[in-house]
C-alpha cells in the first residue's frame, strides 16, 4: 500500500474518487518530499493546455480553477480530518495558473513563475501567512496559494515589462 500504510490521513482518500484525485493534484502530492512543489509541477501540462487560449478563456478557467479548488481542497481536508494536509496541492495548480496569467511563452518564462511562485508560496511573506494561519476550510486552503500567485504574477510581469517588452 505503500503510502496508505504511512499516512493515516491518506489512507482515507483514493485516487479513484475524482475529489480526491484533483485535490491531491494528480497524484502529485503522495510525493514523500516537497508534495506543494511536485504539485506545481503537476500543474504545468494543465497550463500549456490552456496557455494557448484568448486571455478572457484563460482567465475563466483559472477563476474555474480557484472557485472549485475551494471545494475540492475542502472535500479532502474533511475526508482527511486534516486541515490542509500536505498532499492536498490543488491550491499550488491554481496558484501557478494565477501566476502565469498573461505571462510571456517561453519555457524561461515558465521557469521564472514557476520559481516565483515556490519561493512566495513557501515563504510565506504578510500578509500571506496572516490567510494562511486565520482563515481556514477550502477558502483557508485556497487563500494564501491564491495571493502567493497574484505576488508571483506581479513581480513575473514586471520581469516580462524591463525584459521581454
Amino acid at each position: 500500500m505503500g503510502w496508505r500504510s504511512q499516512d493515516e490521513a491518506l489512507s482515507r482518500l483514493s485516487l479513484k474518487n475524482p475529489w480526491h484525485f484533483l485535490a491531491l493534484g494528480f497524484g502529485s502530492g503522495l510525493a514523500k518530499k516537497a508534495p506543494g512543489t511536485f504539485g506545481t509541477l503537476a500543474a504545468i501540462p494543465l497550463y500549456l493546455l490552456l496557455s494557448p487560449l484568448p486571455l478572457v478563456w484563460y482567465l475563466l478557467a483559472t477563476l474555474i480553477a480557484v472557485f472549485a479548488g475551494i471545494y475540492i481542497c475542502d472535500r479532502a481536508s474533511k475526508d482527511m480530518g486534516v486541515h490542509d494536509h500536505g498532499a492536498i496541492v490543488w491550491d499550488e495548480v491554481a496558484g501557478l495558473l494565477i501566476t502565469m496569467i498573461a505571462a510571456p511563452a517561453g519555457i524561461v518564462w515558465l521557469v521564472a513563475g514557476f520559481i516565483l511562485f515556490r519561493i512566495f508560496d513557501i515563504l510565506k511573506p504578510w500578509p500571506i501567512r496572516v490567510l494562511d494561519a486565520r482563515v481556514h476550510g477550502g477558502l483557508g486552503i485556497m487563500a494564501d496559494d491564491v495571493l502567493a500567485g497574484l505576488f508571483a504574477l506581479c513581480c513575473l510581469q514586471g520581469l516580462a515589462y524591463l525584459f521581454a517588452g
